[in-house]
Formats: structure tokens, sequence, C-alpha cells
């Protein structure tokens, strides 16, 4: 699978922590993009298992005019054999989802998109720092319905002051649903609005009480959890996702993008003008590890990996899996019924899924 890093936003969210830098000229993005198929030029080796699923995240994707949104398929078509991709999928907001550039979208071959709309209350986005109203989301949705988008999933945040309600009208037209929890990361401006009291944001029993009260909505809705923050009808769940959740090697292109290729973790430089000037300037790539640093992971390494993204699914962890000496460990879990032995899987319950990370990391060797 092949995953895409678009670095740009049109303003920065008050809780975002992932590297992103605000657009402020064209060039910028040309940039970018010559740079990116340059990446796809000095890699197209690396990927030697089938490519089902692609992902454009970021950052904001669907800051890309259609121009370069094409250069970039254009150039992954070129370097790689995308032709057994299933899953094809655009980050977007709201404001940008115009008809055109749906149409655009659907053209260039993309047939899901995760929306980010993060909360239905425009008073909560206003804080969130986000560009679009409420009622901009919803009509967001039916103009992708209205495309042809048949699988469109959408973001939520609780965790909030006030919980965001989930419309009717967004789960008719949806097929997944994400909802995270609002972490306030060190260095955002979220952060500094909490030290001086500007914002107050709920204690951890408000926290718990919104991720259940979302849970049944959205389970009432016909959505079932297939992992600790994510909700599909059946037949809908995220594969691209899902692939990182068992491990499935994959490459990732852009600045900040991280590559797994089983053995190995690798990511490129956080700096977008860093990496346009190393890649803009072949000369100065003498070996394509020069644009990243790398890790070897350990047996030690890819068995805490496993425990974090195993336990935060329902699938859950393959008894297989534990090493003998290690599934004493799990029988305090089973005991608070936390866990559940089933099919040869160490299954968190709805209660366990809550508590999946403390539970991994109180599992590692």
């Amino acid at each position: 699978m092949i995953y895409v890093h678009v670095p740009f936003c049109h303003r920065k969210c008050t809780y975002c922590a992932f590297y992103s830098k605000v657009e402020s000229g064209k060039w910028k993005v040309e940039s970018y993009v010559d740079a990116l198929l340059k990446e796809m030029e000095v890699r197209k080796g690396e990927q030697a298992h089938p490519i089902k699923t692609v992902y454009f995240g970021g950052g904001t994707p669907s800051i890309l005019p259609v121009d370069q949104l094409t250069r970039i398929v254009e150039g992954l078509h070129r370097c790689f054999d995308l032709s057994q991709v299933e899953e094809m999928t655009l980050e977007a907001n709201p404001e940008d989802l115009t008809p055109d550039y749906l149409s655009a979208l659907r053209r260039l071959g993309f047939n899901r998109l995760s929306i980010g709309v993060q909360s239905l209350d425009d008073r909560v986005l206003r804080m969130l720092n986000r560009r679009h109203t409420a009622q901009q989301a919803l009509e967001a949705v039916e103009a992708a319905h209205r495309a042809g988008f048949e699988n469109i999933s959408v973001d939520f945040i609780f965790g909030l002051p006030e919980i965001s309600t989930f419309n009717f009208q967004l789960s008719t037209l949806v097929t997944h649903v994400s909802a995270y929890a609002l972490t306030v990361e060190p260095g955002t401006a979220l952060a500094v609005q909490v030290e001086q009291g500007r914002v107050t944001l709920p204690d951890e029993d408000e926290v718990v009480r919104q991720y259940h009260e979302l849970h049944r909505l959205f389970e009432a809705a016909g959505f079932r959890q297939y992992e600790v923050s994510n909700y599909a009808r059946p037949g809908y769940e995220s594969k691209h996702n899902s692939r990182y959740w068992d491990r499935t090697p994959y490459l990732g292109l852009g600045p900040a993008a991280h590559s797994f290729d089983g053995k190995h973790r690798r990511w490129n430089v956080s700096d977008v003008a860093a990496y346009t000037k190393v890649l803009n300037d072949l000369k100065a790539l003498k070996d394509p590890k020069d644009l990243s640093q790398e890790e070897t992971l350990t047996a030690t390494d890819a068995y805490n990996e496993l425990l974090m993204t195993a336990l935060r699914t329902v699938r859950g962890l393959p008894v297989s899996a534990v090493p003998e000496e290690e599934k004493k460990k799990l029988q305090p879990y089973l005991d608070c019924s936390w866990l559940v032995l089933q099919d040869g899987f160490y299954r968190p319950t709805p209660e366990g899924l809550l508590h999946a990370d403390g539970m991994a990391a109180s599992l590692f060797v």
C-alpha cells in the first residue's frame, strides 16, 4: 500500500500536532509536487508487495488544485503497478469539495473520501479554528454522494466541552465514521488556550461518557465498531488503515511520511523546504536514505507493536502470537472482562477497547 503525505493546510487547527504548513503560495505546492514525483522515481523499486490501497493524507490533500493532483496520480501510475488497487482515499475538508472538484476526483480514480467534519456545532468548529460550518459539512457529504462516491467516511472529535451530535442526515449517507478523543498536545494552540484558562475541557469521566454515548449513536445508526476509533457499515471498513493494524508493509511518500517493509521503519524529513531541496537537486541525493532516517525492528519491537495494534481492534490478538511465558500477563484482563478468548484470539470487549493503549503498554516485554 502507498501513503502520500500532503503537508499543507489553509490554516492550522488548534489541536493539530501533525506536521503541516499553512500554504502560502502556488510555487510552494508546485515545488512540493516536483519533489514528490522525483521521490517516486527514486523509490519505485521498493514496493515489492501488490499495492491494494492508496491513501492521500495530510495536512489537507484537498488543498491541492486539480492540475497538481493529476500530476501526482499520473506519477503514481508511472512508477508503481496500481492495477490491483481496491481503495483510493483522499482526506478532504468540507469547504474544498465543490461539484467540479468532486468530479475531478472521480475521474482520477478516487473511490473513497475521508471528510474532516469534526463537529456539527458551529461554536465548537470556531473554537477548533476550522474553516467550515456545520451546514457546509452536511452539504459536502451530500455533494460527494451526488458525485458518485459510495464510500464516504467522516471524522468526529469528542472530549469537547459539549458532545458532538451525530446527525441523522449524515448517518444515512456515510459508510464509515472515525471518532477521536480530543487530546492536548504540547506546542499546539489548544495547549496554550488550556494553560491560559481560555478553554476548559471536560474531565476523564465526561470524556468516557461521551465515548459511550457516541458508541450508542453509531451502533443505532447501523455502524459497527472494528477498531477503537473506527466504525463502519458492514463491508466498508477502511482497507488501508486495517492493513496498518495488521502490520502490512507500506510505502510512505512526501515530507514526514513513514514507511515499513516488515523489518524496518523509515521516516522522511519533517520539513518541506529540506525535502524539496534534496529531491529537486538529485545530485545531492547520493543515497535514497539521505532523505530519511531508519530503524531496524528487533523481535521485541515487533511483538510490542503487535500488542499496540492488535488490541485496538475487535479482531484482537492471535493467541498463537503470544509466547507461553507471556500469557499469564493477559489473565487479569480476562478476569475483569476487558478481554475474552474467542476463536483463537484475545478479543477486547467494548470496555477493553476503551483501555486498549494502557492494556497493551502493561504487556510490553
